[in-house]
C-alpha cells in the first residue's frame, strides 16, 4: 500500500498553553472530515509532514502539534512545566480551541503512552484509538533500552552510546546522561544529546538505514529529543505507579481500538503490546512479523493505512 500524496496544512497556529509554553498546531486534509489528533513520539520528537500521509485527506481532518519544547513549539528544549499531564492538558486545550466534540486519537511509541494517558483522563473526548509501538514507561522497559538488554542486540551501536559517560558512572546511564543534558557545558550537552538520539535512531528499524540514523544526529533535533526524553524518563513520566497505564485500562476498554506492533521491535519489545492487549482484549492486536519500531516500515505502514481507513467510518 502507498501512503497518500503530500499535502500542506490548511490552517496553522501557535496556541499559548501556559505563561511559559506556546505550542505549534496544524490542520490538514478535509476541514469537514473526521477529526484525528496525531501524537508524535519521543517525547521531544516533533511532527514530520510525512505523518499526514497516513490519513485519507478526503476523509480526515488531520490535527498535529509539536509537544512542549520541541519542533516549532517554544521555548525550545524547555523542561520546566513539561510533564505528561501538561501535555494531556494541552491536547484537551487544542480540542476545545477547535470546537471538536470527539476525535480519533493516533499515537505511536511515546505517542501511544500519551494517547493512553489522555484517553484515560478524557475518555468522553475519544472516538477511537489507533496505537502502535506500545510504550508503557515501566522500569523494566527503561532498563532494557538504556541499561541492559538492547545492548546485547546492538553491541556495536551501544559503544557509541557509552562514549560520553565516564566508566565510573555507567552503572546508572540514565542518571549520568541527565546530569550532562541538564548541565551548563553546552559542548558536552550536544555531544551527549547526539549519542542518546543516535542510539535510538540506530535501533528503530529491523534493517538499519544510515540516512535515517543521520536524521537523529542533527544537533537541534537531538538536543530537544534527548533532553526531553531523559527528563521524562527520570521522572517515570509522572505516572502514579510503575504499571499506571495498565491499571487504568478499565476506563477506556469501551473505546474502539487497535494495537499495531513490530515483532522485532528492539526499542519497545512486543511484550509491551501483549500486556496491553491482555488488559484490553476488546482492541484488535496485530503483531507485524517483519518489522521493528518504525512507523515507516512496510508492514506497520500497511496496517496503519488499513485502520485509518476503517476508523474513518466510526
Amino acid at each position: 500500500m502507498e501512503l497518500f500524496p503530500n499535502i500542506e496544512p490548511f490552517n496553522t497556529f501557535n496556541l499559548p498553553v501556559s505563561d511559559l509554553h506556546t505550542i505549534y498546531v496544524e490542520e490538514s486534509g478535509n476541514k469537514n472530515g473526521k477529526p484525528v489528533i496525531f501524537l508524535h513520539g519521543g517525547p521531544g520528537g516533533g511532527v514530520d509532514p510525512k505523518y499526514r500521509r497516513y490519513f485519507d485527506p478526503e476523509k480526515w481532518r488531520i490535527i498535529m502539534f509539536d509537544q512542549r519544547g520541541c519542533g516549532k513549539s517554544t521555548p525550545f528544549a524547555e523542561l520546566e512545566e513539561n510533564t505528561t499531564w501538561d501535555l494531556v492538558s494541552d491536547i484537551e486545550k487544542i480540542r476545545n480551541h477547535l470546537s471538536i466534540d470527539q476525535w480519533v486519537v493516533f499515537g505511536g511509541s511515546w505517542g501511544s503512552t500519551l494517547s493512553l494517558a489522555y484517553s484515560q483522563t478524557h475518555p468522553d473526548s475519544c472516538k477511537g484509538l489507533i496505537l502502535r509501538g506500545i510504550f508503557l514507561v515501566r522500569k523494566k522497559e527503561l532498563d532494557w533500552f538504556y541499561q541492559e538488554g538492547a545492548n546485547n542486540i546492538f553491541p556495536d551501536r551501544w559503544e557509541s552510546f557509552l562514549e560520553p559517560i565516564p566508566v565510573e558512572k555507567r552503572d546508572n546511564l540514565m542518571q549520568a546522561y541527565y546530569e550532562i543534558l541538564t548541565g551548563e557545558d553546552h559542548s558536552k550537552k550536544i555531544e551527549a544529546a547526539k549519542a542518546w538520539s543516535t542510539w535510538e535512531g540506530s535501533t528503530v528499524r529491523l534493517l538499519q538505514d544510515e540516512n535515517f540514523i543521520s536524521d537523529f544526529s542533527d544537533d537541534k533535533f537531538a538536543e530537544a529529543f534527548a533532553r526531553i526524553e531523559c527528563h521524562y524518563f527520570m521522572n517515570n513520566c509522572w505516572l502514579d505507579s510503575d504499571n499506571h497505564l495498565i491499571e487504568n485500562m478499565h476506563k477506556i476498554r469501551h473505546i474502539p481500538g487497535v494495537i499495531i506492533h513490530g515483532r522485532y521491535d528492539i526499542i519497545c519489545p512486543v511484550i509491551q503490546a501483549w500486556d496491553l492487549h491482555k488488559a484490553w482484549p476488546e482492541a484488535d492486536l496485530h503483531i507485524i512479523p517483519d518489522a521493528g519500531h518504525s512507523i515507516f516500515e512496510d508492514g506497520i505502514k500497511n496496517k496503519i493505512l488499513e485502520y485509518t481507513d476503517r476508523f474513518s467510518n466510526l
